[in-house]
């Protein structure tokens, strides 16, 4: 009788996991469905990566080979499916009735913004927003007063704050929020057994205060402070973290963090290394080190590089040509590992997430 129980539980297990897995593989599909679409709308729309006149673009390690695109996009999902069923983190239920009027509006200023983006790029107009920022901006410094992906406002306006989700989104075909997740797999291995009310954590270049929400989601009592340069948004930020009174955003640069000596036991940067020149990287680099305790966990999220996917090396050399990506081709062929230990940082773990790797580094105790 016991055993025939026990195989009844096994059974509802079994079937609970693979009605998951199903409801996961549906509502990720739709996903990608949707912001692929958008995608595909706006190339319809746009002048395509060569501007008339010039040669067509061709990259000179090798044409990408679509069918390891296609696994390291499947292999996305796959792993952020087995990180939900470990317990890293809830399944994400990004599908909601009530998210669709927001989601509307957005896919149309999207699609009303793609003939601007596009005039900069035929252009290669990526400091146009220099012209538009106000007086008293002379405390952002050059690298940062451009129109980065050719966006319109870069990180100065409202508008882009609000827009950047689903520019981000629509350009990785719905994949940008997992490829993030696999960051939030690294802050729940390095929070096992720990309580979260004791733990602090910076999220550098916090931006709009997508990925902070995510993981405040999740460690509602967490600690945290959200740090980025643009004034739109950290705004932005502060308006979606606002039901965490802990949390607080800082409206300062990540070389220059105004933050004590080692008082923070994780910081997470998510996609900031790659716009950033090579020496303010080390700068970065030098102030995370810095602000950390020893023992403390530093996490990498940025766009893979050079030899992470060697089939696809390709296609990373179209990012800087078509996206006003002005750091980026540095970025590809950086030592991260020599950067990172010469700031005194000691890498401990690496992980693929389609586009993106995670790399995490300890500050030795």
């Amino acid at each position: 009788m016991a055993a025939h129980h026990i195989g009844r539980m096994g059974l509802f297990s079994i079937a609970s996991k693979t009605a998951a897995r199903a409801r996961y593989a549906a509502e990720q599909g739709l996903r990608s469905a949707w912001y692929g679409a958008q995608m595909s709308a706006a190339r319809r729309n746009a002048g395509g990566f060569n501007r008339a006149g010039e040669p067509k673009f061709e990259p000179t390690r090798g044409t990408p080979d679509m069918a390891a695109l296609r696994k390291a996009y499947f292999n996305l999902f796959i792993q952020d499916r087995l990180n939900v069923e470990a317990g890293l983190y809830p399944a994400p239920h990004d599908l909601r009735v009530r998210d669709l009027p927001n989601a509307l509006k957005s896919a149309r200023a999207f699609r009303a913004d793609v003939a601007e983006v596009d005039r900069r790029r035929q252009a290669r107009d990526g400091t146009e927003i220099r012209e538009m920022l106000p007086e008293g901006s002379n405390r952002y410094p050059d690298y940062y007063r451009q129109n980065f992906h050719y966006q319109s406002g870069g990180w100065f306006t409202d508008e882009s704050a609000e827009l950047y989700d689903t520019q981000v989104e629509a350009l990785f075909t719905g994949t940008a929020d997992a490829m993030r997740r696999a960051a939030l797999a690294e802050i729940s291995r390095e929070l096992k057994g720990r309580d979260q009310r004791r733990v602090s954590l910076l999220d550098l270049a916090c931006g709009n205060g997508r990925f902070l929400s995510r993981v405040m989601s999740v460690y509602p009592r967490l600690q945290a402070t959200g740090l980025d340069l643009s004034p739109s948004y950290t705004e932005a930020a502060r308006k979606r973290l606002a039901r965490w009174p802990q949390v607080s955003v800082l409206h300062e640069a990540a070389e220059a963090m105004p933050i004590p000596d080692a008082s923070l036991d994780m910081v997470v940067s998510v996609f900031l290394f790659h716009e950033l020149p090579p020496e303010v990287r080390e700068q970065v680099l030098a102030e995370v080190a810095r602000v950390l305790k020893p023992g403390g966990l530093f996490i990498l999220a940025d766009s893979t590089q050079f030899g992470d996917y060697p089939e696809m090396d390709g296609l990373l050399e179209y990012f800087p040509h078509g996206f006003h990506e002005p750091y980026y081709e540095s970025y590809l062929s950086w030592d991260m590992a020599a950067s990172c230990g010469g700031a005194g940082l000691t890498a401990e773990r690496e992980t693929l997430a389609f586009l993106t790797k995670v790399t995490t580094w300890r500050k030795p105790a």
